[in-house]
Formats: C-alpha cells, structure tokens, sequence
C-alpha cells in the first residue's frame, strides 16, 4: 500500500476544503469498495478525507411525503427501514439483494452509488482500461466480457454498473443532492446521476471534482403503485447481477396510467427504459404488449460476442415483473 495522508473532517465545508487542499485526494465513508481498490493499487489516492462522522446518517420523512435518506446511511439500515418497506418496497429489496449482511453493515447509501464497476480488467493492473488508465484500451472488448454492457457502452469502455440500489432509485425518480466547494449545493436525478462512457470512461459520473453526496431525496410514493425489483444472477448468495430491473407501476381502468422501468447489469449506468415506458403509457398491459415494448427498448442493445444472453434475460426479467405488478400471468 502506498502512503497517504488522513483527514477527519468535522464538517461539509471541512471536508471540501480539506480535498482542495490535498491533490488525489477521495473521500472514505464505508471504504466497502475503496480500501479494497487501494489494495489492489487501483486507487491510489494522495490522501482519504473521512467523512463518515458528519451528522448525515438520518433518514427522516419529508412534509410533501418524501424521504430524505443521507448519505452515510448504512444499506442495512435503510433496506430495513419501516418507511422505505412500507413505501418503497423495490428499493428495500435491491437493497438486500446485493452484497452480504456483513457488507450492507458498513456500506453506505452515498458509497453504493459511488461504487466503481467489477471488470476484470479494470481490476487488474497487468491489463489495458480505459477507466483506469485512459488511452491504454479496453481488454474487456476482445476478452472476457461475458458479464460486460449491450446498451450504451462505446469503443472506449464495455463496463457495467454493479449498483442494485441506483437502478431502484433511477426507477424511483429519486434525485442526489450534491455539496461542493464554497458551499454550493445542487441535486441531480438518479437516472442522470452516473454516465454512459463514450470517450471519458474514467468519469462514472457527473460529479465535479471534490463535491459530496450528502443525501438522496425519494418522492412521495404515488397512492397505488405497484413495484418490484428482480435480479438474475450466477448464484443465489451476493452476487452482482447478470441483469435486474426495477418497475414502478401505476394502473388505471386496467391500463398502464404510469410506468418507471430501470434495468441493471446491462449498461455502464442504470438504464432508465424510456422507450418501453412510452409504449406502455395509457395501454393494457397484455403479455403480448409487454413484450413488445420491452422488445422495441432493447432493440438499441449491441451485443458483443458473449453476452447477447443478456437481452433475452432482461426481456424475460421485466415481462414477469410487470405481469406480476399488473396481476397476468407471466409470459417468457
């Protein structure tokens, strides 16, 4: 392990200040997949910059229905929390369907999103990434990239996102909220938190250089809507996933009134289904036009030459799950 300098921070300004001042610098809540990118040389960062003190471990319910959920909220935390069960049941369940018990201990809602993708080659120092070293090439492409994006991904990276709980959040129109220097604030959406790669893989995401998630805020839970999160995985005890997808389903009449579809394991971020969810708005949901719907959002899929799997999987994922929510039966 390299040498590094170590910060306390005792408060947001603190912390911003203390990452201006120290070049290379990250920031350590749970340190669940930091400490071990570090011991693998991966990360190398000139100094970590504690933050899992600040006062950002509350989750508190909101005036309008919402739910403020802060950053350092451990993952067992807020999966078990009477609220998010109750009100936001897929969110719980992408919760506990990653990492182990052990893990979501110490894991925060802040570092889950921050997670950096499982590639092999990203991983591995004796081989080319563009995410880790850009212009080096991508070892994956050619590689082993069984478990590897087929939507969105570009010459430059073919990663995928590990997060189960971002594709719960993008599904949920949650929004990060964002601190950074001089104490400026601002929120993005959940589904625009993170980037697909196209020529700047090492840039997972669109926060700037030193700011803080301090907080994802969830919006009131529509009265009578449905949602579930289904993942497929190699084995059954934490795993990332194959591919998953998060549904929000809002019925009307026996038509889709509203419809939130968000796929994981498939794409270097979260994919939001946006195609789907038009074709679904204001239609019965018939197995037949499920399927199409779903067909006409993976139709942008761009398979490599081992993972075409991935379509059909994420397909039969969703079809069950909404004919689950919408009470068909389920069609493959």
């Amino acid at each position: 392990m390299k040498p590094f300098a170590y910060v306390r921070a005792t408060s947001l300004r603190a912390a911003a200040d203390a990452y201006a001042a120290h070049p290379g610098s990250r920031y350590l809540a749970g340190g669940t997949n930091l400490v071990d990118l570090m011991k693998l040389g991966v990360e190398t960062p000139g100094a970590l910059i504690d933050v899992s003190r600040l006062p950002l471990d509350e989750i508190r319910e909101l005036p309008g229905g919402g739910l403020h959920v802060g950053a350092t909220v451990r993952n067992s935390d807020l999966a078990a929390n009477p609220v998010v069960r109750t009100r936001y049941p897929l969110l719980s369940r992408a919760l506990l369907s990653g990492a182990s018990g052990q893990l979501r201990n110490v894991a925060t809602t802040g570092g889950n999103l921050l997670q950096r993708t499982r590639c092999g080659c990203f991983q591995d120092l004796s081989k080319p990434c563009n995410k880790r070293e850009p212009g080096s090439g991508c070892g994956a492409r050619e590689g082993l990239h069984r478990d590897h994006a087929v939507l969105g991904h570009s010459e430059q990276c073919i990663a995928t996102h590990p997060s189960d709980m971002a594709v719960a959040l993008a599904a949920l129109d949650a929004e990060v909220e964002l601190y950074g220097a001089a104490g400026t604030t601002r929120t993005v959406t959940a589904a625009e938190f993170h980037r697909l790669p196209a020529d700047r893989p090492e840039q997972d995401t669109v926060i700037r250089p030193g700011e803080i998630v301090t907080a994802v805020v969830l919006p009131p839970a529509p009265p009578g809507a449905l949602s579930l999160y289904r993942k497929a995985r190699e084995r059954a005890s934490y795993a990332f996933g194959l591919a998953s997808v998060a549904v929000v389903l809002e019925l009307d009449g026996g038509r889709v009134r509203r419809v939130a579809l968000a796929f994981g394991g498939l794409a270097h971020r979260p994919w939001r289904a946006t195609t789907a969810e038009a074709r679904l708005t204001g239609a019965v949901p018939h197995p037949d036009t499920v399927r199409a719907a779903v067909d006409a959002e993976l139709a942008q899929a761009r398979p490599l030459r081992d993972n075409a799997y991935k379509i059909p999987l994420a397909r039969n994922l969703a079809c069950d799950a909404i004919a689950e929510l919408a009470g068909s039966p389920a069609t493959s």
